[in-house]
């Protein structure tokens, strides 16, 4: 049997990645970390599409130890996300050793289930400008897991490196465009759907959805052909 686990927020990107998952693997698991995000509301709203979509198993984990060490706007009531970035080149709502620690644990789930194949929603086409969302660095940590546990899986980025209009266009193609726009949440001020409208997830998110409903066909077609590639 054909199995993949999902790294799985609730949000645009992650959600999309699990539709696109429930129609090619035989069995999907999706797993949603609490880490003491600045919004529980996130694991509420991932709870509820996983029930929807009909994963095969939903587990939630408690890694709020992240909270304790990684200090970011995602994780801080006090620090407010912001558009500006910070000294070091990066945005404050980055989380160090984030998705180090997700791709991680979601490893060993795969380990212990039988998964070939981990799924993560990260993209380096058109990002926030976290380092932890690169190509690069999905491939290392790919390596050093297999090395690690000794057993060959995949780590699969279905968006790296579409844009977010392409990302919208991957929703529609797969029936998901309006579940996607009215049910996740990709708000850093924790509003479901269109968002705040004011912080970076949201501007990022509405360009690429105008770009998407813009132009349909195009980005579809460009979608489409980088999909077959």
């Amino acid at each position: 049997m054909n199995k993949a686990v999902v790294v799985f927020s609730g949000g645009q990107d992650s959600t999309t990645c699990l539709v696109k998952a429930l129609k090619e693997f035989d069995e999907v698991h999706a797993i949603t970390f609490d880490y003491g995000q600045r919004h529980s509301l996130e694991i509420d709203v991932a709870k509820e599409l996983a029930s929807k979509l009909g994963v095969s198993a939903h587990k939630v984990m408690d890694v709020t130890l992240l909270n304790e060490l990684a200090i970011s706007s995602l994780t801080r009531d006090d620090i407010p996300v912001s558009h500006e970035l910070q000294e070091n080149g990066l945005p404050n709502s980055f989380v160090p050793g984030r998705n180090i620690l997700f791709l991680t644990l979601a490893g060993i789930y795969a380990y212990q289930i039988g998964a070939s194949t981990v799924i993560t929603g990260v993209c380096e086409t058109d990002f926030s400008g976290y380092p932890d969302c690169r190509d690069e660095f999905v491939k290392s940590m790919n390596t050093a897991l297999v090395q690690g546990m000794d057993r060959e899986f995949g780590i699969a980025t279905p968006l790296m490196w579409l844009n977010k209009a392409e990302t919208w266009a991957m929703a529609d193609h797969y029936g998901a465009l309006e579940l996607v726009r009215n049910q996740t949440l990709t708000c850093y001020n924790g509003v479901i759907g269109d968002g705040c409208g004011d912080c970076p997830s949201c501007d990022l998110r509405k360009a690429g959805l105008e770009e998407y409903l813009e132009n349909k066909t195009q980005v579809l077609g460009d979608y489409i052909s980088k999909s077959s590639t």
